[in-house]
């Protein structure tokens, strides 16, 4: 369940419109949708089981967040001019997880 709060969390915290931190109010022009949440809980039950574990633990979420989420954010013109990047901002989003 932890894990499930975890991604449910992430997703969320990289969305502009749902209360989000200063740095995705200003940097994010849309975040991941719904399906961001499921594609992350199959991609970190997939690398549990390649570990030969039974369930998937948060370090397979900040793993993996990166990769799924990249291609489903977009930031806005000014955070471009900022040289700000879509893996920093899901990077210090993972550092907040918790």
């Amino acid at each position: 369940e932890k894990v499930v709060n975890a991604i449910l969390e992430l997703v969320r915290a990289a969305r502009p419109e749902e209360g989000a931190s200063e740095e995705v109010e200003r940097h994010v022009a849309w975040g991941p949708g719904p399906r961001a949440s499921q594609a992350l809980m199959l991609a970190v039950r997939a690398r549990a089981l390649i570990d030969g574990r039974f369930s998937p633990s948060i370090e397979d979420v900040t793993s993996l967040a990166a990769p799924v989420l990249r291609h489903r954010m977009a930031l806005n013109f000014s955070a471009r001019a900022e040289g700000v990047t879509v893996s920093g901002v899901i990077d210090r989003l993972c550092r907040n997880l918790g």
